[in-house]
């Protein structure tokens, strides 16, 4: 039951989040599997390492998948998350935590860094329509 409820608050979660939101939601669970994969192959767990590294991998593609390809920064963006998928799946097959471990600390200032730009956003809006907007808010600790 406990599950049921928890599973029904992450799909209202991400229905009412905004764009900000949702990337940063994403960038929480890249770091989180990064974490996991690094956990994994640090105790020979490769199978998990497998999953785990997989997620991560797939977030990226979710990443290239929705840039805004109009806007200036995309191409260098572009070339970055191919090079995590290079890196991940590098670990992957060496079963090695430094490519992850690399790329866990690009993702997590890259999250910081859209923190910042959401909040940025945030008020701007709130100043140009006099309304107030959700804050993009991490749900990893």
């Amino acid at each position: 039951m406990q599950l049921q409820q928890r599973n029904k608050y992450l799909q209202n979660t991400v229905q009412t989040a905004t764009p900000g939101q949702l990337l940063i939601m994403l960038y929480d669970g890249a770091i989180r599997f990064c974490r996991q994969g690094i956990e994994a192959i640090r105790e020979q767990r490769y199978s998990d390492a497998n999953t785990s590294l997989l997620r991560v991998q797939d977030i990226v593609s979710e990443f290239v998948i929705t840039i805004d390809r109009s806007n200036p920064i995309s191409e260098n963006l572009l070339h970055l998350y191919e090079y995590f998928n290079m890196r991940l799946i590098e670990a992957n097959m060496k079963k090695d935590v430094e490519p992850v471990e690399e790329v866990l600390s690009h993702l997590i200032d890259l999250k910081e860094t859209w923190i910042q730009a959401a909040k940025q956003y945030n008020q701007l809006a709130a100043q140009t329509s006099g309304n107030t907007f959700k804050q993009a808010q991490s749900t990893v600790i």
